[in-house]
């Protein structure tokens, strides 16, 4: 697709600066969105602002009560942040735990509570909340994750039953691991955990489960994202839509 289908419209994706948010981020300005990279790291967002002709917003999503009063201006949202750890359950620190919920759980219902009176009051809006096939299953040594996407598709649904009178819609990617910083920063845990080498993670654990054997690329993800906020879909809502080389159809 290469018409400029978004022009005119405003998208906040958070974790914008790397991975599946930068993206997104990429796959929306190609298409005529003004892009807001929403990033703790400061420098990359405006790396990634200036490529894109946006602009960047600095944001810790951590500090949750930060959020409670925000009111934010946005045509799309992207909640694609997040963070992962991994550990068994008895060894599982409590504040990791609470802090990924606040990042992963907490900073998206802020975030769709601040733009769904904008979105509203046009008459339009897309959320895409990058999920996880985590969000619909379940693996070992990953609480807080699992817990914190299962939440995030709940809230998704909700989103879309409230939203769809007025014009928005809320859907969820269920990608298996993408080739990102986040999943390359896992490999050693894992080996850790499995006692394996770190060379044997990526096909003994990471692809145990799919079909297809390899990691799904970031730009993957976005092309999804992009049609989720075309008006095409505008019929698509409450869904979660699995990129998981078969995972998920065992």
């Amino acid at each position: 697709m290469t018409e400029q289908d978004l022009a005119g419209r405003r998208a906040v994706i958070t974790g914008g600066a790397s991975g599946i948010g930068l993206a997104c981020a990429r796959e929306f300005a190609r298409r005529g969105a003004h892009v807001v990279i929403a990033d703790l790291d400061a420098a990359a967002a405006e790396t990634a602002a200036t490529e894109l002709g946006g602009e960047a917003w600095v944001v810790d999503l951590s500090d949750t009560r930060a959020l409670d009063t925000l009111a934010l201006d946005a045509d799309i949202l992207v909640n694609n942040a997040g963070i992962q750890r991994v550990s068994p359950i008895v060894d599982f620190d409590p504040e990791a735990f609470r802090s990924i919920q606040r990042i992963m759980v907490e900073a998206p219902f802020l975030l769709i509570r601040a733009v769904l009176p904008g979105m509203y009051e046009r008459g339009w809006g897309r959320i895409v909340n990058v999920s996880s096939v985590h969000g619909l299953r379940a693996s070992a040594f990953k609480s807080a994750y699992v817990t914190a996407k299962h939440a995030l598709e709940g809230l998704s649904k909700v989103t879309a039953l409230e939203g769809g009178p007025h014009g928005v819609t809320s859907n969820c990617i269920n990608p298996g691991y993408v080739r990102t910083p986040l999943v390359e920063k896992q490999i050693a845990d894992q080996a850790r955990l499995h006692d394996i080498p770190e060379s044997e993670v990526v096909q003994r654990i990471m692809l145990t489960e799919s079909a297809i054997k390899r990691l799904v690329e970031a730009d993957e993800v976005a092309s999804l994202a992009g049609w989720l906020t075309s008006d095409t879909a505008g019929m698509v809502t409450g869904a979660s839509y699995t990129m998981d080389g078969g995972w998920s159809a065992r």
